[in-house]
């Protein structure tokens, strides 16, 4: 089994610290990513049919990446996440979740057959109340649950300041990695995007990817992870 490169990534609608949406500069850092997997958060505008803010031809076109699970609307995504593989990876959306708590939160469920063998991914945006986050994670745990065994990764901003807590409702069974300070992107002081695996995974490396470009694309850095099936 070969190394699967995991990333996880949120736009900010594709809003720079400098207040410029500019979704060109998104898909110079997508592309200097080098991921075979890619879970998006804000991904979409949140008003009305939440047209997406990272447009689905500019993907398509100017990188190896395509879109899984879209459907037939202007989203790329399901609540503003979206999966992207690389291209010529047999891909499907399996799931939209819906998650309980204070504000609308959800999350799409990707299986694919990646260089590291089958691969679920649940690409999710947690909510700002802890109490919100654990309802939203131990609804997670048990949609992934209820499927068949496969390596599983939780992709996303899980919007947890602390490192200590927060991450409850996975124990017993999943490895939590905090690559590293993600957010704000000018000045990285919190952990905020995680990935979470379980499934018989493997973390060989992980890190923040932590470049001029990336702090001028949105106010989160991109984090990712190179596992293998163990």
């Amino acid at each position: 089994m070969g190394v699967v490169r995991l990333a996880s990534y949120n736009l900010h609608k594709c809003v720079g610290p400098d207040g410029r949406r500019d979704p060109g500069r998104v898909i110079d850092v997508l592309n200097a990513l080098e991921a075979d997997v890619v879970a998006l958060q804000e991904a979409d505008r949140r008003l009305g049919d939440r047209p997406a803010a990272l447009p689905r031809r500019l993907v398509e076109t100017a990188t190896d990446l395509e879109v899984v699970g879209a459907g037939d609307g202007p989203s790329l995504g399901w609540h503003g996440n979206a999966v992207l593989v690389r291209k010529g990876t047999p891909a499907r959306a399996v799931a939209r979740m819906s998650l309980p708590g204070l504000e609308p939160r959800g999350g799409l469920v990707v299986e694919a057959e990646t260089t590291a063998g089958p691969v679920r991914v649940a690409a999710v945006h947690l909510g700002l109340l802890r109490r919100d986050r654990e309802r939203q994670l131990r609804a997670i745990r048990s949609e992934l649950a209820g499927r068949a065994a496969m390596p599983v990764a939780i992709l996303g901003d899980f919007n947890e300041w602390s490192l200590r807590r927060g991450m409850e409702a996975l124990d017993g069974g999943f490895r939590v990695i905090a690559p590293g300070r993600s957010f704000h992107a000018l000045h990285p002081m919190a952990h905020l995007d995680r990935i979470a695996l379980c499934g018989g995974f493997a973390c060989e490396d992980a890190g923040v990817h932590d470049t001029a470009a990336a702090r001028a694309a949105s106010d989160h850095l991109p984090v990712w992870a190179e596992v293998r099936a163990a």
